[in-house]
């Protein structure tokens, strides 16, 4: 990672390294240090760092959750936490700060696309909280996963446990439940679009789309949930 680079994601994520050795550690991924062999040391990749983000993640989110939802029980909050910060959620969140272009592959990982991979994505988002633990202490990092992880919660816990939500709705209004056919499969094997169909009582209420089937069931079944509380 050069300088320019450094500069380019420190402004995506609003926070500069003192230390930049954090930040080039955190964005190299186990196949850059194995195949070429730019470390002496080959366990220098970001491996262990995510491994500490992950920690300080779980710690910063569930202190946020435990005082936003304070009639919540354990259940309930562990649940959404989960919805929060599992992998799908995270590289999502890697995507918006565009750390795809700033991962360090080796040559098969990137012949594969992967830094277009949820794994890969949502670990280097991981690293990048622990660099930034390390790098400026506990307060730079909550603000770090407040700004990216927890922003728009409501919205993104409705998004996730949409089918769930859109399932009982139906159940109870008409005693039957959603269909979901995919209408519309495009784009190259590495960066596939689907296009789903959510049918309800024999109607079809709306279309989702996404970058897996699931992903656009949920986007079907959101919109769902809006239609169906307009007619309320």
């Amino acid at each position: 990672m050069n300088n320019e680079e450094a500069k380019r994601l420190e402004e995506n994520i609003a926070y500069s390294f003192k230390n930049r050795l954090y930040l080039e550690t955190a964005m190299t991924h186990s196949s850059y240090s194995h195949e070429l062999m730019v470390y002496k040391d080959k366990k220098n990749n970001n491996e262990r760092l995510e491994f500490l983000g992950d920690a300080v993640l779980e710690l910063i989110s569930s202190e946020f959750l435990f005082k936003k939802y304070s009639d919540l029980p354990e259940g309930n909050l562990s649940k959404l936490r989960a919805s929060l910060v599992s992998e799908g959620p995270l590289a999502e969140c890697a995507r918006k700060i565009e750390l795809d272009r700033f991962i360090m592959l080796g040559r098969g990982e990137k012949l594969n696309h992967g830094n277009e991979r949820d794994s890969i994505l949502s670990d280097a988002f991981e690293a990048l909280i622990g660099a930034i633990y390390l790098d400026g202490g506990l307060e730079e990092a909550r603000k770090f996963v407040v700004a990216n992880v927890m922003s728009n919660i409501d919205e993104r816990h409705l998004f996730h446990d949409a089918k769930t939500e859109l399932q009982m709705i139906v159940q109870n209004r008409y005693q039957s439940v959603p269909a979901y056919e995919t209408i519309e499969e495009s784009g190259p094997a590495h960066c596939k679009k689907y296009t789903v169909t959510c049918t309800i009582e024999g109607k079809t209420l709306c279309t989702g789309t996404g970058s897996s089937k699931k992903a656009a069931q949920q986007d079907a079944a959101a919109k769902a949930i809006g239609i169906l509380r307009m007619e309320e």
